[in-house]
């Protein structure tokens, strides 16, 4: 008999996108109690696309819905981390998180993008953490994930908030996640 309590899933935090040179990639992060599971999502826009994405801090497109923590229920967790697309960090390893804020620079292809948020009084407000751990007993590594909501979370608010507080409510969230599991390991800036 074993007295192992079973890993808790806490939450889902369901869309980030880390960058990449040849094709940023998309993210869904279950976190548990003792790891974060980065979940590869399959490509849905190009790469022209998500990197708009990743500068204007919102999707473009609207038509993919968020999954959710029950999505992930029936998935066992040594299947999430045996994928090779997947990325596990466990909390031990975790030496910083960081929460930081850009404020994008104008681009003349973004011209269009660019006049519509300044109408709407708007600005370009992105926010990426940047989570540092030990790969192995020599070696750090850092994960830089920018908090880009789907269009399906962020269209309804946008109704009745801005879209700097929905993003930073979307960011802010997922840093309360991680403070949970994390708290003396994270710092805003």
């Amino acid at each position: 008999m074993t007295n192992e309590t079973p890993e808790k899933r806490l939450a889902l935090i369901h869309r980030v996108i880390t960058p990449d040179k040849e094709y940023p990639k998309e993210y869904a992060i279950l976190v548990t109690d003792t790891r974060s599971i980065f979940i590869h999502q399959r490509k849905t826009r190009s790469s022209f696309v998500l990197r708009g994405e990743i500068r204007f801090g919102t999707a473009l497109v609207t038509d993919v819905n968020p999954k959710t923590l029950q999505d992930y229920e029936q998935t066992s967790l040594e299947s999430l981390t045996a994928d090779k697309e997947n990325i596990t960090i466990p909390h031990e390893t975790v030496i910083s998180l960081v929460m930081k804020t850009e404020e994008q620079k104008f681009h003349a292809r973004d011209l269009f993008v660019w006049l519509t948020m300044k109408r709407q009084g708007h600005k370009f407000q992105v926010y990426d953490l940047e989570m540092t751990y030990h790969k192995t007993p020599d070696n750090d590594a850092m994960i830089k994930f920018y908090m880009v909501p789907l269009g399906a979370y962020f269209k309804p608010k946008r109704q009745s908030e801005t879209r700097q507080a929905i993003l930073r409510e979307y960011a802010m969230d997922a840093f309360k996640i991680f403070q949970k599991v994390l708290p003396t390991k994270i710092q805003s800036s």
